[in-house]
């Protein structure tokens, strides 16, 4: 592994680049920040420092900027078309740190998820108002006031997980959109540990694993799972 931009590098082929994100840094540019975004330091990566260059690298999917983890990029507009047609093939797996103790300890949490006005992501009755959202996951250590919870993305809608968390009571510590009533965190304590795909041109699958945040240890007490 090798770090470029305070990115560090998992992974990376003539067609691919696999990295993980901080917890921060947007994974592409707004209207006020364009500059600091894991898509502008690879473009720069790739370029090696040549504004001249015509390498770059195409965006797959997104991370929101708060949550860290593993995000994958592809180096040409083949690439890109091959890895998000082939999407719902695509396997992953979040960390999350959740307030309070889960019962039952694992299961799955499917909702109709739409969004209101105000860019908040709520669950609704409403089949034709929200999109269906699956969400299955699994306690993996526990303390007095919160739980470590391996999560299967099964869909990937808008905030989903801390949505679906914080409406189950539990939401994610540090999320001050939709866990106010969650204990402070320095961060969101959400983290894309693991990612499956197909490779666009030989066709293998691969994982890769970004594996477990430092500060998701210190906040359960220092032990790793």
């Amino acid at each position: 592994m090798r770090k470029s931009g305070g990115l560090t590098i998992l992974h990376e082929d003539k067609d691919l680049l696999v990295v993980v994100k901080p917890s921060g840094l947007l994974t592409v540019g707004t209207a006020r920040d364009k500059a600091r975004t894991a898509h502008y330091l690879l473009n720069d990566y790739v370029r090696k420092g040549d504004p001249k260059s015509r390498n770059r690298v195409y965006v797959v999917h997104r991370l929101d900027q708060d949550t860290s983890g593993v995000l994958l990029f592809a180096k040409s507009e083949k690439a890109k078309r091959f890895l998000q047609d082939h999407w719902d093939e695509t396997d992953k797996y979040y960390l999350a740190v959740v307030h309070g103790r889960l019962t039952p300890p694992e299961g799955k949490i499917s909702t109709y998820l739409a969004e209101n006005k105000a860019q908040n992501v709520y669950s609704t009755d409403d089949a034709a108002k929200g999109k269906l959202s699956h969400t299955e996951y699994r306690v993996l250590q526990e303390t007095r006031e919160s739980s470590l919870v391996e999560v299967h993305l099964l869909t990937g809608r808008k905030h989903q997980i801390r949505v679906h968390f914080a409406e189950q009571g539990h939401p994610v510590l540090g999320d001050r959109k939709y866990g106010t009533t969650a204990p402070a965190a320095k961060r969101l304590a959400l983290h894309a540990r693991t990612i499956s795909f197909l490779h666009p041109f030989n066709g293998r699958r691969m994982k890769f694993d970004a594996g477990i945040p430092e500060d998701f240890v210190r906040m359960l007490g220092g032990s790793r799972t």
